[in-house]
């Protein structure tokens, strides 16, 4: 599945080495600790949300449906920032959650 926003793409493209360094540390991150995949995938989808990051949000969407994960799940997830973050960066989540959805798992987005 391609999950990667297309400025991550040319990150690869133009410093491949860094990128596979990169890889390896979020590889071990997603290894060390008592979360499943699932939890992990929650989490990274909020974190994603809380740092407004559009691609990372709608990366992290594709990959949260790929493993089963439901989109009331991951609506759950977005009204869980509401307090947190307010109303107009949570519509803006809400938003790019849904574009991912209706964009499907293997299409590119622009993004950070």
């Amino acid at each position: 599945m391609d999950y990667l926003p297309i400025s991550y793409e040319r990150f690869k493209k133009e410093f491949p080495e860094i990128e596979k360094e990169y890889e390896k540390l979020a590889n071990l991150c997603h290894a060390t600790g008592p979360l499943d995949e699932k939890m992990r995938r929650l989490v990274k989808l909020g974190i994603a949300i809380g740092s407004e990051s559009q691609g990372a949000i709608k990366s992290h969407t594709r990959r949260a449906v790929d493993i089963g994960i439901s989109p009331e799940e991951i609506h759950h997830v977005v009204l869980l920032s509401l307090t947190t973050i307010g109303f107009p960066k949570m519509i803006a989540a809400l938003n790019w959650i849904n574009e991912a959805f209706e964009e499907g798992p293997t299409k590119h987005f622009g993004g950070d």
